[in-house]
């Protein structure tokens, strides 16, 4: 489904009057219907969407009507056409988004922003109708050939996509709550190390309080992942090998994720990447300078997230089950390595030595579970899927998974041993914690990273699939359309989240969704309702969300009108993480104080069944608030 039908079959860019044309027709038709819709009232979506269906008929009506021969097994004016609407959906995301960019971020008029809009949809359409859409000659590709350009291809898109929708996709309550991090400095933090504030904290030094500047730091620690992982796939296989595994990196929903939001994620796993890269060099590659390497990288993500010790366990596993690396035990740098990281980790540990160890027993219970004590092991799984998703998860099972062997030699068996450690140990631990408890579904993500490189090994493979195809045989077929379901849905989910789709509501998708994510709204209707109350009583009230951290994270950031007093639930006695040290419980106030919450429980009672009302003068009822994509609750 992936097959590039232009490589090794014409020119790169055969036959330009077959495309100038219809192009500059399209371009045409889509500026005129855009500017007419808009002057008639249409909201942005509704005339960006019309214009480019437009433009994008009238394209493929003209590139299909010199009918080609069809020499190419299957291919029908069917599959033509599914091509092109796959590439359609992928050029309208990039349209819509660059649209946000260029009206919502940088307050171009419509009118000009429309223009380059129009000029990337050309472009889209053209290289994906050359390259993906239209087949002609004699000569296929070879496979190896199709999946490295493929894979170009689509990491390019995907940066591209990040590149575009960071800066104007609303931040979702995590990175609000990290941002209030980096407004707070400090060694480190009551639930997280300090490296997400740091990096918050220099993209909004450059590019202001901004979705763009706190998310910059995410864009570009997923670069640097791409880069370390391509480097160790190269040295465990070979370059093609290692575009392939960068392909799933970039593709997969896991690490799609960690390389556009700003969460403790992003920097674990460029950390975790980067680590096992000088790992390899020097337990494989018996290379002393890499454990300077291998200090820093480790120090770095324990500054980041601390569950990367687990590739510390698992190093240690290493060493002690192979005997070629067992010589590391008898030489000094390795325990430099580990002075070097307990260097950089130091003002974790001085934090806590400064606030009772607070950090290390929070997390240590959370290690422990969520608190359920169900058995969790099912939830594990399903979760591996959604990370992965299941034929992702299928792969990695394949590559781990004990097997016949006909290449016995050293390095070989080496390389296999470092991947099912690197990967084997965290999982097993995991495994284990979730027959006790069930763990946090995104924990698992970064421990994948060791068996990306034998996964896209796999997907290199020729397989023979006449006869009885074997597992391995289906799991490689359906590599093309899971990579194609996942490029077609980050595209949709992405221009919905900023620019929606008409006749499609918000709160018809997921019913917890809108409280989660439409806060720059929410925040403008509890600034109104602020500014009425001072009117009213003539005092300044005090904004409480009610949770431990989100709500009064999100609505402090996107606090852009006058400055509201903003405190956590933490002010009736209940947890407020972090807000318990920047914001500590105050005694009774006669100041009017207007409750914000996304259900009502919040609003009703403490996690001890303590009614709030009961500490209220006069309560007001609980009432909802806005409509459309607003939907929060209220108690004044």
């Amino acid at each position: 489904m992936l097959e590039l039908a232009g490589v090794g079959r014409r020119p790169l860019f055969p036959d330009h009057s077959r495309f100038a044309v219809p192009g500059l027709l399209a371009a045409f038709l889509d500026g005129l219907l855009f500017e007419s819709l808009m002057s008639y009232g249409a909201n942005l979506a509704l005339s960006h969407i019309v214009g480019f269906l437009a433009a994008a008929t009238l394209h493929y009506w003209f590139i299909s009507r010199p009918r080609l021969l069809y020499d190419l097994a299957g291919y029908s004016r069917w599959t033509e056409l599914g091509r092109f609407l796959v590439i359609c959906v992928l050029a309208l995301s990039v349209r819509g988004g660059l649209l946000a960019v260029l009206i919502q971020a940088w307050d171009i008029p419509p009118a000009a922003a429309i223009l380059p809009a129009i000029a990337a949809t050309a472009v889209m359409l053209y290289l994906g109708s050359v390259f993906y859409v239209i087949p002609s000659g004699n000569a296929l590709p070879s496979p190896e050939a199709d999946w490295r350009i493929a894979s170009f291809g689509i990491i390019a898109f995907v940066i591209l996509l990040r590149l575009i929708y960071i800066g104007v996709a609303q931040l979702i309550p995590d990175e609000a709550y990290y941002w209030n991090y980096a407004q707070h400095m400090d060694l480190s933090f009551y639930d997280h190390p300090p490296m997400v504030a740091w990096l918050i904290w220099l993209g909004t030094s450059i590019f202001g309080n901004s979705e763009f500047g706190v998310r910059v730091g995410a864009f570009l620690c997923g670069l640097i992942t791409m880069g370390y992982l391509f480097a160790l796939t190269r040295n465990l296989y070979d370059s093609a090998t290692g575009i392939r595994a960068v392909l799933l990196l970039a593709i997969l929903p896991f690490f799609f994720a960690t390389g556009a939001l700003m969460t403790t994620d992003a920097p674990l796993v460029a950390a975790w990447a980067a680590t096992l890269y000088y790992l390899e060099q020097a337990l494989i590659a018996q290379r002393e300078r890499a454990w300077l390497g291998v200090g820093i990288a480790f120090g770095l993500g324990i500054l980041s997230k601390y569950t990367l010790g687990l590739v510390g366990i698992a190093a240690l596993v290493f060493v002690i089950i192979d005997p070629v690396a067992r010589r590391w035990l008898r030489h000094p740098y390795p325990y430099l390595a580990v002075l070097l990281a307990l260097l950089l980790f130091s003002p974790v540990i001085i934090w806590n030595m400064e606030h009772g160890w607070m950090s290390i027993l929070f997390q240590s219970g959370r290690v422990r579970g969520v608190g359920d004590d169900e058995f969790g092991l099912f939830e594990l799984i399903l979760h591996f899927a959604v990370l992965l998703t299941p034929t992702g998860l299928l792969a990695a099972a394949l590559v781990l998974l004990p097997g016949t062997r006909q290449n016995n030699s050293v390095s070989i068996c080496r390389r296999r041993l470092f991947i099912m450690v690197f990967t084997g140990v965290p999982l097993a631990i995991f495994l284990i914690l979730s027959i006790f408890d069930t763990q946090r579904f995104h924990w698992t993500g970064p421990l994948w990273l060791m068996a990306l490189p034998a996964m896209a090994s796999m997907m290199g493979k020729m397989r023979n699939f006449s006869g009885n195809p074997t597992i391995a045989d289906r799991v490689m077929a359906a590599w093309r359309p899971t990579i194609l379901a996942c490029l077609v849905c980050y595209a949709i989910a992405l221009h919905y989240l900023v620019l929606g789709f008409p006749g499609i509501p918000y709160q018809g998708i997921y019913k917890g969704f809108p409280e989660h994510y439409f806060w720059r709204q929410a925040t403008m209707g509890i600034e109104q309702i602020v500014e009425d109350t001072r009117r009213q009583t003539g005092q300044e009230p005090i904004v409480v969300g009610m949770s431990k951290w989100s709500v009064a994270s999100i609505v402090t950031f996107y606090n852009r009108g006058k400055p509201m007093e903003i405190r956590s639930r933490n002010i009736f006695g209940d947890s407020g993480a972090m807000y318990d040290l920047w914001y500590p419980s105050e005694s009774p106030t006669t100041r009017p104080v207007i409750l914000v919450g996304m259900w009502q429980d919040n609003l009703e009672c403490v996690r001890d069944s303590i009614e709030i009302g009961k500490m209220l003068a006069n309560p007001d009822p609980v009432r909802q608030l806005g409509s459309g994509p607003i939907n929060f609750m209220i108690h004044e």
